[in-house]
């Protein structure tokens, strides 16, 4: 692992974790319209993720880890609060969740069907709202 992995800011188009799971970076407020309409289609995942927190990087892994899901069945939506404070500010209020780090959400039909954080978010088996 060099120094770029390592300090990853999870700028850009997307951000591939080493099992392969392709996350697409949450990091403006127009997007959550986005999110909102497309999970009528297919369910829409936000991770809520800390960089400078040993719990949501060892989450985040966990979850990676486990995630069994078929390609096209969800999308995946990270957004590192440090960078995006305002925008996980506004998250809270359009779903009506409470801010946690890390924290995972999953929408479906424009509300959120489940929510977790910390420890929790290991045992979320996307499979159940696909």
């Amino acid at each position: 692992m060099g120094f770029r992995s390592l300090f990853n800011s999870g700028k850009g188009s997307s951000e591939t974790d080493r099992k392969g799971v392709r996350w697409i970076p949450l990091e403006r407020k127009e997007q959550l319209k986005g999110i909102t309409g497309r999970s009528d289609e297919v369910l829409q995942v936000i991770f809520k993720n800390s960089l400078t927190c040993g719990v949501s990087g060892m989450v985040r892994r966990s979850f990676e880890t486990n995630l069994s899901i078929p390609e096209g069945k969800a999308d995946l939506h990270m957004l590192h609060i440090q960078h995006n404070r305002e925008l996980s500010d506004e998250v809270s209020r359009a779903f009506e969740i409470r801010h946690e780090s890390p924290q995972l959400l999953l929408i479906k039909n424009g509300k959120v069907v489940h929510h977790a954080s910390h420890g929790q978010i290991s045992f979320v088996d996307l499979t159940e709202w696909v």
